[in-house]
């Protein structure tokens, strides 16, 4: 999208922006009632984690309808690339849209795009990251909550090893400021107990580089050295597994994750991964989509805001911060099949069928 946007520029007028969006891939909004009802934008950081595109987009998109049969969604997906994502924001601003929904692929440098929204008159809705310049307002979960749950699993499984048990971190995109409150929460947990033999970020959240650097880990470790990764998320928890593997290492240390993916979900029956962070999805997209259609119609969002959280800047904005579950193969029943997340016949393939009756998944 970014190569097609460059390409065009010189020869079209800010008014054919949506146009030239539409032809590299993302939504324009073309709804029924678009020219009426209020436009909100959606602009997504990645299609490297799955549940952008496939949990948050289409729970926030229905509850925006829900609330607000006039509203169009014009979506589009920065693919990790800071720049395209830059570029996205300025032509929801050209376009006029009443406000953005933004989950940064980089606080920092959206900070600048998220002030000139500002001065559009453009409300700014960090959703899941908290991005800096003026935003209106935040949803999330609680990011150190998210560390603690994951630290505290991974003394559970390390059991008479702690104290002095030697891990690997593996946290996520410096870029995220989530990653800094999962990692302090981790650390407020992991203290005094645990030795950190290797730390490592993760940039884009890229499971190929979680498997370089747990495999980089292991030569200066050792294979007998390891005895738990706390791994940020599920695809970082991937890579670290797939290194171990392909290093022999028997039996895998436990490992950490989190965002529920359905291959985590497998791993964790299949004994291959400890556990994960469920995160709700439909409640922090119900969070989102009230927010987004309340600051598009000029309300207050206190109304929706349970919280208020600071900003880089010092002040405080409203917010919605939600409470994340840990899940290991003892509760995977009672929360994200309940949830309906994801269901038994999804989780249980043939291969795991054992494991699953096990676990009392049937």
């Amino acid at each position: 999208m970014k190569a097609c946007i460059r390409d065009t520029a010189a020869a079209l007028t800010a008014v054919s922006t949506a146009v030239v969006l539409a032809a590299c891939g993302a939504s324009t909004g073309d709804e029924p009632g678009e020219e009426d009802g209020p436009r909100i934008g959606l602009l997504l950081p990645d299609i490297t984690t799955p549940r952008w595109e496939t949990q948050d987009r289409p729970l926030l998109e229905k509850k925006i309808r829900q609330l607000c049969s006039t509203c169009a969604v014009e979506h589009a997906n920065a693919k990790g690339d800071v720049a395209l994502q830059q570029e996205q924001m300025d032509s929801m601003i050209t376009k006029g849209v009443d406000v953005i929904v933004l989950v940064a692929v980089d606080a920092r440098s959206l900070g600048p795009v998220v002030t000139k929204a500002q001065e559009a008159d453009i409300p700014v809705i960090a959703y899941d990251r908290l991005a800096e310049g003026p935003i209106s307002g935040y949803v999330s979960f609680d990011g150190k909550e998210v560390g603690r749950l994951q630290g505290r699993a991974l003394l559970k499984a390390m059991g008479d090893k702690v104290p002095g048990a030697q891990i690997v971190m593996m946290n996520g995109d410096p870029s995220d400021p989530n990653t800094k409150s999962f990692e302090e929460g981790a650390r407020s947990v992991l203290a005094g107990k645990v030795k950190i033999g290797k730390a490592y970020d993760t940039l884009q959240w890229r499971t190929e580089t979680a498997h370089m650097n747990m495999s980089g880990a292991i030569a200066a470790l050792g294979v007998e050295s390891i005895d738990g990764v706390y791994a940020a998320n599920d695809g970082l928890a991937a890579g670290s597994i797939s290194a171990l593997k392909a290093n022999k290492v028997d039996p895998l240390p436990p490992v950490t994750g989190q965002d529920a993916e359905l291959s985590a979900l497998r791993r964790i029956v299949g004994g291959d991964q400890y556990m994960t962070v469920f995160k709700p999805f439909g409640p922090e997209a119900a969070a989102g989509g009230a927010m987004a259609v309340a600051a598009a119609r000029g309300e207050n969002l206190e109304q929706v805001a349970t919280a208020e959280v600071p900003t880089r800047g010092g002040e405080a904005v409203a917010a919605v911060l939600l409470t994340p579950v840990s899940v290991t193969a003892d509760n995977i029943g009672d929360t994200v099949v309940k949830d309906g997340l994801h269901t038994v016949r999804q989780i249980c393939t043939p291969q795991l069928r054992a494991a699953c009756d096990r676990a009392g998944l049937t």
